[in-house]
């Protein structure tokens, strides 16, 4: 008889998977170009939608056919050349992942003629309900340099609406670990910041599609923002690839090599990455005490067209990152090293059936293993922590696409079993910094599976001008406790052709569950030994209604304005607190918060030579007391039940942000960037002195604090690039840029002993420089 582990249930799903396959809110262009007497002609393609932030030009293969993939939702331009015919251009729109089919009839052309096409502009999509931030391939090449484990983060928080706390820890509109990372249709929604979780590198990505409002009922669990990853693909035949190194300023070295190869209905994907370097996470002290890190990412995928109208992808992927803790002063005098590390293997197997040309099956299934370490060595204080977590997940997705007259309907189920292990155990080496009567030791490990399914249904509507997304989705959390919700979800477009401008809005209900992290070790009884005073609450699922209205408008097919007004308000609203001294955090929950504030981007597509964006963002965040979940210790306890009415600053309450970066094409192979990021402050509130706060962090530090207002002080960082394509040709780019960010060498400090977490301070002046080599 089969016993029934862990290990043996993941096996059962991976089993049971194999046959599935994933879906993202993209579809696919089918095409095929023929004559008048329905020949297949070899013909140029190019398809173009500058909404999306996407250009490309292929050729057909010999029969006049080709298959573009993946699209993101959208309206794309399509223009069709061969010599001695006719050109052809139309624009056309991608909705659901049902494929759409294109055929092109080219007529021969006359001696003289004139080819009158229509211009309808690909700016503005007038059939999108909600505001989705976009960015294309181009600008992820042309990005500004990061440092390792950011590339991808560094990308999201250039839009606006999102900010960084420490170490990378994407922040949307006020949320903390409620962001979702999907990847080719496979949903992460553990933290992905550098000292959690390998990240994808940026080179390895197509695209990007970034969700704050409006979120399909497709997506679920984590919902301050989705971001949907798209890895790159050739769209033609034969084999392609592209190498990457880059280097600079904190002893960085980064490498990224790809390798692409098609024949016949087979495509063949490897991918690997390796990088160093002497600033991984952000540092406590400008001095950057302890912060070496590496990281390394390997992947395989296999694609197989097995009919026209069944495909088959099957990919893996390992990660690893090991890095070192920086120290703040006092540590570093004592000689304290603490060292981290990730291990991560992914496996996932995609299925997609065509049933008809309206209706189309998509299954998904993945398997993953994810381990996180922490090391101190004996000179660590006040504390010796080591701590050994680890999960093992198993997720799969089933979805039914639909179309039928003006309506795309889709609905679906998921499941996902994620296996925790926590083993985390500790000694203290200064007790003067602990209340008294608290253990000089500690020795936790437990284990325990968290089950979460859902199901959803959804279904778009056009009514003319009017576009109509609406929804329900059922989610079941079971891990310390047993809840479950129906999440109904709508939003509404309506485009106004004289103002080439589309209205849109949108109301999100939502059931976020918490943050996994050391969520067995916070609740466990064992804790109650910590202090005198213990308080243990459940951490339950934030539920919450999300508002969005907003507008997107053209002008002239060169300038595109988007602007949104929000309002978040959410029970049980999740927060993290870290225990003792470790750094070791976990999640706890307030009563209540409201979040709202305007946001606006300005994006110049082209003006001869000159493109770029300038973005704002004003949030105003607050949090209402009593505490409703977490653990607390010491003194917190008693604040915690005597502290039952007010509200206080929410941790990402940035009033003001503004980010712009404007680059000119000096010459056809040769151009330049400029750009800045500034910020208002994030609040803090720290429970020591001035004097401990200086024999801490030093002056640098204290001085870019305001202790009166509870603010840490504005930041600013001016940034530049120069790129260059030193050799062009058909088959082989070789460019080459180089990048300074903080050029004006400002200390911003990014937090500072946070509400419920520690400093973090921003890179100082920096230098890049990136060679990437495509063929």
């Amino acid at each position: 008889m089969l016993k029934i582990t862990p290990k043996n249930i993941v096996a059962f799903l991976f089993l049971t998977a194999w046959p599935l396959s994933a879906q993202v809110n993209t579809g696919e262009l089918r095409i095929r170009v023929t004559d008048r007497a329905s020949l297949g002609l070899k013909a140029a393609v190019t398809l173009s939608s500058d909404g999306n932030e996407y250009h490309t030009t292929l050729a057909t293969a010999d029969d006049g056919t080709i298959i573009v993939k993946p699209l993101t939702y959208g309206v794309y331009r399509l223009k069709v050349d061969k010599q001695g015919f006719t050109t052809i251009s139309n624009t056309f729109e991608v909705r659901s992942a049902i494929p759409v089919e294109q055929r092109i009839q080219l007529e021969v052309a006359p001696v003289e003629t004139v080819v009158k096409v229509s211009d309808t502009g690909t700016l503005v999509d007038p059939h999108s309900p909600s505001s989705i931030m976009q960015i294309g391939s181009k600008q992820i090449q042309e990005r500004l340099g990061s440092l390792p484990g950011r590339s991808v983060q560094d990308l999201v928080n250039s839009q606006p609406g999102w900010l960084y706390e420490g170490n990378a820890v994407l922040h949307p509109r006020g949320s903390e670990y409620q962001t979702q990372l999907v990847v080719d249709g496979i949903p992460l929604t553990d933290n992905r910041s550098p000292s959690f979780g390998p990240e994808i590198e940026a080179d390895d990505l197509d695209s990007l599609s970034i969700y704050t409002a409006g979120f399909p009922p497709e997506y679920g669990r984590k919902l301050g923002g989705v971001v949907e990853l798209t890895t790159r693909r050739e769209q033609q035949a034969g084999l392609h690839g592209q190498l990457t190194f880059s280097g600079g300023s904190y002893d960085t070295l980064q490498s990224f090599g790809q390798l692409q190869d098609t024949w016949g209905k087979n495509t063949l994907f490897a991918t690997a990455s390796g990088s160093g370097t002497s600033h991984y996470l952000n540092p406590v002290v400008p001095e950057n005490f302890t912060n070496n890190g590496t990281t390394g990412d390997f992947s395989l995928k296999y694609e197989r067209e097995l009919t026209p109208s069944d495909r088959l992808v099957m990919s893996v992927r390992h990660e690893l990152s090991r890095y070192e803790i920086p120290n703040e002063l006092v540590q570093q005098q004592a000689g304290q090293i603490q060292n981290g590390d990730n291990f991560e293997t992914m496996g996932t197997v995609n299925y997609q059936h065509i049933f008809s040309a309206d209706m189309l099956a998509n299954l998904s299934g993945m398997v993953r293993d994810n381990a996180n370490d922490l090391y101190s060595n004996q000179n660590s204080t006040p504390i010796i922590a080591f701590q050994h977590n680890r999960f093992r997940e198993g997720y799969f997705k089933g979805t039914i696409s639909l179309h039928y007259k003006n309506q795309e309907l889709k609905a679906g189920i998921e499941s996902d079993a994620t296996f925790l292990h926590e083993d985390f155990n500790y000694v203290i080496t200064d007790p003067t910094q602990f209340d008294d009567g608290t253990p000089t030791s500690l020795t936790f490990v437990q284990s325990r599976p968290d089950l979460e399914q859902s199901a959803f249904v959804e279904d778009l509507i056009r009514l003319d001008k009017w576009t109509v997304n609406a929804g329900l989705r059922w989610d079941h959390y079971q891990l310390l406790l047993n809840q479950n919700a129906f999440s109904p979800r709508v939003s509404i477009g309506r485009y106004i052709p004289w103002l080439n401008a589309t209205l849109h809005v949108s109301y999100d209900r939502i059931f976020q569950t918490p943050s996994s992290e050391n969520i067995l070790l916070s609740s466990s009884p064992l804790i109650t030994s910590l202090e005198p005073q213990v308080l243990r609450l459940p951490v339950k699922p934030s539920i919450g209604n999300y508002y969005e209205t907003g507008l997107t408008k053209a002008f002239s097919n060169k300038l595109r304005l988007d602007t949104n007004f929000f309002r978040r308000d959410v029970r049980n609203y999740a927060d993290d607190d870290q225990l003792l001294n470790t750094g070791v955090s976990y999640p706890i929950a307030f009563d209540k918060a409201v979040i709202y504030g305007a946001e606006g981007k300005l994006e110049l597509v082209r003006l001869g030579k000159l493109s770029g964006f300038v973005s704002y963002s004003y949030i105003v965040g607050n949090a209402w007391f009593p505490v409703t979940g977490g653990l607390f210790l010491g003194d917190d306890v008693t604040s915690a039940l005597t502290q039952l009415t007010g509200h206080f600053p929410d941790s990402q309450d940035q009033r003001n942000t503004v980010r712009t970066r404007f680059q000119y094409q000096l010459l056809p192979r040769l151009w330049l960037a400029a750009g800045l990021s500034s910020g208002s402050g994030l609040p803090f509130s720290y429970q020591g002195t001035y004097q401990e706060a200086f024999a801490q962090y030093g002056l640098q530090v204290v001085s870019r604090v305001n202790f009166d207002r509870g603010r840490v002080d504005p930041s600013l960082a001016l940034t530049t690039s120069v790129g260059a394509d030193l050799y062009k040709t058909e088959k082989l780019t070789m460019r080459l840029q180089a990048d300074g960010d903080n050029l004006n060498n400002r200390l911003n400090i990014l937090d500072f002993g946070g509400l419920f977490s520690g400093n973090a301070i921003a890179p100082g002046r920096s230098y890049n420089f990136r060679l990437n080599t495509s063929f």
